[in-house]
């Protein structure tokens, strides 16, 4: 599976502004390949903003449509109007691994629940409309063994084709190749089975 992520280093983050009503919503968004670094970016929104009315929240720490890792809160907000409506934006995006604060400060003009819920889908869009992201590729492991004088002929196809190599065991008999194989793509050695003249092993897994 291939899907867009997040083009962020770890442990940062982006963040915008919007001002609705004279409340402030401020979007912070990251990375998020796993839930602890979700839980990484609320801390820090807590930690810079200790005195705001409420850190809402949307996640999705996996691929598009995960539902093993996702969740959203409205932080004391009215139920539905914060941490769905961010939900679906980011679920709307296409992205993965991907986390969501807004932090909003209250400005004294209630904004009722349609008003709340078009205000937090509204920071999301907008924090989403400038965050930098890139493809990422689902891998299978895979053992391919060869002697030592395939090896470089190996690592070459390999590199032509973009997959990566791992790590490398070796042995008296010959290297052992760990490669990280495209999930969505069939595994079809055949071309290099043909440039190294059956000097090839797929082994298991």
């Amino acid at each position: 599976m291939r899907y867009p992520v997040p083009d962020l280093p770890p442990d940062e983050w982006q963040e915008s502004e919007l001002e609705v009503e004279k409340s402030r919503f401020i979007t912070w968004l990251c990375h998020a390949p796993d839930v602890a670094a979700f839980e990484a970016l609320l801390a820090e929104a807590r930690r810079r903003h200790p005195n705001a009315s409420h850190h809402c929240t949307a996640f999705i720490a996996g691929p598009p449509g995960e539902q093993a890792a996702i969740g959203y809160s409205d932080d004391g907000e009215p139920g539905g109007t914060a941490g769905r409506p961010m939900y679906r934006v980011l679920e709307g995006s296409g992205l993965g691994q991907v986390g969501c604060v807004v932090t909003r400060y209250f400005g004294g003009t209630k904004l009722g629940t349609g008003g709340l819920a078009r205000a937090y889908a509204q920071a999301v869009a907008q924090g989403l409309d400038a965050l930098p992201h890139r493809q990422v590729v689902e891998r299978t492991p895979l053992r391919l063994k060869v002697d030592f004088a395939g090896e470089a002929e190996a690592r070459a196809w390999l590199g032509e084709h973009e997959i990566p190599v791992e790590a490398a065991d070796y042995a008296a008999e010959g290297v052992t190749l760990r490669v990280g194989w495209p999930s969505d793509t069939p595994v079809d050695l055949g071309e290099l089975e043909s440039r190294l003249r059956g000097r090839l092993a797929l082994l298991d897994e």
